[in-house]
């Protein structure tokens, strides 16, 4: 299994004479007001020339301690691809009326040269800083960098305080641009711990620890501080690609989370971060976890008529799935807990992940069936740190039942959803089953199905030039998921065949057949009779055609030179295609794609392709197949250049030569 690098930083109580210092405002060289392109990456489109934090912890006037985060950058925007990077926008935290997050002390200015050559710098108006309501947790600062054009150096600085003291500000060496240097620092109190995490491959360039004495005083309470200061230097872009997870599980960046703290006026030590056996604990007497999985009496007189007259486990725990699927809408909602419980989700007909999956643990018990409930932390979530238990790393709930001695796997949030299968955002790495009498473990979120389809065309070309005949396609396993959701998007089955008959170009569906739309455990299976506008008539010497009528092939996604992350398809997958065509007599075949047969290292996976002929009778198949769910970086190269060769043999034609 693939996992990202993460290292621990341990505080030391060592002093080094070294210290940062931030750059100065506004400033500028003629060799950075000259930069044409940046030699360390020929393809940026902006890079960062300096950039800066601090962070640390003060009294406050209202005698309050809070946590003070300074940031300061400057860029050089080399073409107008780059023109983005002059919008910025500063979340902060503003849910609770009494602790809000506050963002002040901005200031921006852009440096640039007019029409004549000459330099001229424009200072940010502050009236053209806006305040906004993203939602009823956040709020943000937004501003726009003033007489932007390419060539320009903007730089921007600005300073957040905060009173949560487990919001202590992470810091990303990597960005989508590349960096020429990152430097942040910062002074933490010895009442507070904090665990440092370095996650990502680059290593730090500079990394300075020292003793501050007797730097924090609060009524007579005085401690030494930490002084640290952590640097990168030429870092390159982080560039997104198709097929991963959470970018932040491969971003060189710095993570801090408090472990405990003292407080100032009792002396007592407070734990923050504990051991697993602390975070079930809290999870099996919270009123939003445990004690919603003590609802059983209440789920029986809901489940009741579901499961009533059925025999076996595996029947009845179909049914509570099918009920609770049909019964609680999902909102949308990625949590942990069922904050206002799961009887409101059942009356109400909608709620979050955990209202939806909590109720199924629940009523699968009340079934009499063992089930228990799983956190876990969504693919955009990223990844759990395993060293330090941290409950609010967890995003979402699923449930894990028992049946026969088989374990299920289990989310009712999508009612496409078989039983036995996850969405692909909840197939990442592994997730930890909570128990109501038994200790935590963590077990792994692999597929239980792949994503597979067959696709059978038979076709006669007429006198006319058309190819007429029957496609025949079988969807199952994820993609037969995803082909349902793509159906039940419209309105009616004839609305999606319609829309597709459109999108389908030179094809014309004539008639259309889809079976098994809503038996979620079978494949999906749809039929069309169609009719291909191939030859404007059938009086050529020669007839071309790609037998890729569908789901041709025709570009690489993966185009990095390389790649320091995984591939995470998130399941293995297979695709059969076959094209019979059936021709008038007087043909021959002049020239047909070449029998291929390329593989993965590894038994990675294959791509087969074959074409044979007999009395009149031509036959083409073709197999695509990925045996892994996940690539590792080292593996790479061999799939970027096994989809090089797929794309090329799709290009072959079928050629036929009339007698």
């Amino acid at each position: 299994m693939i996992k990202p690098l993460l290292s621990l930083l341990i505080l030391s109580a060592f002093s080094l004479t070294a210290s940062a210092q931030n750059f100065a405002y506004g400033n500028y060289s003629q060799k950075e007001m000259d930069m044409k392109r940046y030699e360390g990456d020929t393809s940026a489109h902006a890079v960062v020339l300096n950039e800066y934090g601090t962070s640390s912890m003060n009294v406050m006037a209202d005698d309050a301690v809070k946590i003070v985060y300074e940031y300061h950058v400057k860029i050089k925007i080399l073409d107008n691809k780059a023109f983005d990077k002059g919008t910025i926008e500063i979340p902060f935290y503003t849910a609770d009326s009494d602790n809000w997050e506050f963002v002040d002390d901005i200031k921006a200015i852009t440096t640039y040269k007019d029409d004549n050559g000459n330099v001229q710098t424009a200072e940010l108006d502050p009236s053209k800083i806006f305040s906004t309501k993203e939602n009823k947790y956040w709020s943000a600062k937004k501003f726009a960098l003033p007489n932007l054009r390419a060539g320009a150096i903007i730089e921007y600085k600005y300073r957040v305080t905060t009173p949560y003291w487990d919001k202590f500000q992470a810091w990303h060496f990597q960005d989508d641009i590349p960096k020429i240097a990152s430097v942040y620092e910062v002074h933490i109190p010895a009442f507070w711990s904090y665990n440092i995490l370095l996650r990502g491959k680059l290593p730090l360039t500079k990394n300075v620890q020292n003793v501050e004495k007797s730097c924090f005083s609060r009524h007579g309470s005085e401690c030494d501080c930490s002084h640290m200061t952590y640097g990168m230097e030429n870092i390159p872009a982080f560039t997104q690609e198709d097929y991963m997870t959470s970018p932040k599980n491969f971003i060189s960046a710095m993570y801090f989370n408090l472990s405990e703290y003292t407080n100032l006026s009792t002396g007592a030590k407070i734990m923050v971060t504990r051991e697993w056996k602390d975070i079930d604990y809290n999870l099996k007497h919270s009123d939003y976890f445990g004690a919603q999985l003590r609802k059983k009496d209440l789920l029986k007189t809901y489940i009741g008529p579901s499961i009533a007259g059925k025999t076996g486990d595996l029947n009845k725990a179909k049914a509570v799935y099918a009920y609770v699927q049909k019964n609680i809408k999902w909102n949308g909602g990625n949590t942990r807990g069922s904050y206002e419980g799961i009887r409101k989700a059942l009356d109400n007909h909608t709620g979050n992940a955990a209202d939806v999956n909590l109720t199924l643990v629940t009523g699968l018990n009340a079934a009499g069936i063992l089930a228990e409930a799983v956190l876990l932390s969504t693919r955009q979530n990223g990844k759990i740190n395993k060293l330090y238990p941290v409950e609010d790393e967890f995003d979402y709930v699923i449930a894990r039942a028992v049946i026969d001695g088989t374990t299920y796997l289990l989310d009712a949030t999508d009612p496409m959803l078989a039983f036995g299968m996850l969405p692909l955002h909840c197939l990442n790495d592994q997730g930890r089953v909570m128990s109501l009498d038994k200790p935590s473990y963590w077990i792994d979120l692999a597929a239980s199905e792949t994503k597979n389809m067959s696709s059978a065309l038979d076709l006669t070309l007429m006198p006319n030039g058309k190819l007429k005949g029957k496609v025949i396609t079988y969807s199952g396993g994820y993609q037969g998921y995803e082909k349902r959701k793509a159906i039940k998007k419209f309105n009616t089955v004839d609305e999606y065949v319609e829309n597709l008959d459109e999108r389908l170009g030179k094809i014309r569906i004539l008639k259309s057949s889809i079976v098994n739309l809503d038996t979620l455990d079978m494949p999906l299976r749809e039929e069309y009779e169609v009719e291909i506008d191939a030859f404007d008539n059938i009086n050529h010497a020669r007839l071309a055609i790609n037998p890729f009528l569908f789901d041709r092939i025709t570009n690489n996604p993966f185009k990095l030179e390389e790649r320091n992350y995984p591939v995470d398809w998130g399941m293995p997958s297979k695709y059969w295609y076959e094209v019979t065509l059936h021709l008038p007599e007087g043909y021959s075949v002049d020239s047909s794609p070449q029998t291929q047969a390329i593989a993965l290292p590894n038994q990675g996976g294959k791509f087969l392709m074959m074409f044979e002929s007999a009395d009149g009778v031509y036959k083409f198949s073709n197999l695509r197949q990925f045996s892994k769910s996940i690539y590792a970086p080292e593996e790479y190269p061999y799939l970027k250049e096994f989809y090089n060769k797929m794309v090329a043999a799709e290009k072959a034609e079928l050629v036929f030569a009339k007698k």
